[in-house]
């Protein structure tokens, strides 16, 4: 049987509820949804979804370096968006963070988001 082991970091946005910012099991890297908070300011990033995107996929990144992972590890990307008119310039930004063979995506529109912000990410990568 495979253990669970739980990946915590401080340049993340803390968990605050019952879960983890990330589990691995096995060969895989579980990233929890990462919304625009900022931990080093402890504020959330009230800009644009461009905004939102790039530091909701910042702390995607530092779940993933706890881990001893990449963003170039990553297999699969849930994007969950508040408004579905954002989707491109979303996908902009995310382009700029998964440059070449990006990774398995889906990405929906939700009634709601924690804190209403615009964008939550969550990701599977490999572990090497």
């Amino acid at each position: 049987m495979t253990k669970k082991e739980i990946i915590k970091t401080d340049n993340a946005p803390a968990a605050i509820g019952p879960y983890s910012q990330g589990t691995i099991a096995g060969n895989l890297i579980f990233v929890s949804g990462q919304i625009p908070f900022n931990s080093k300011t402890g504020k959330m990033v009230e800009g644009t979804i461009t905004d939102q995107t790039e530091q909701s996929l910042n702390n995607v990144k530092a779940v993933l370096e706890a881990a001893g992972a990449t963003l170039d590890d990553v297999v699969k990307c849930t994007v969950f968006l508040k408004d579905m008119d954002t989707f491109s310039e979303m996908n902009a930004k995310y382009a700029e963070f998964f440059k070449e063979n990006p990774p398995a995506r889906a990405a929906v529109e939700v009634a709601r988001l924690p804190k209403d912000v615009g964008v939550e990410i969550e990701a599977i990568a490999l572990k090497k």
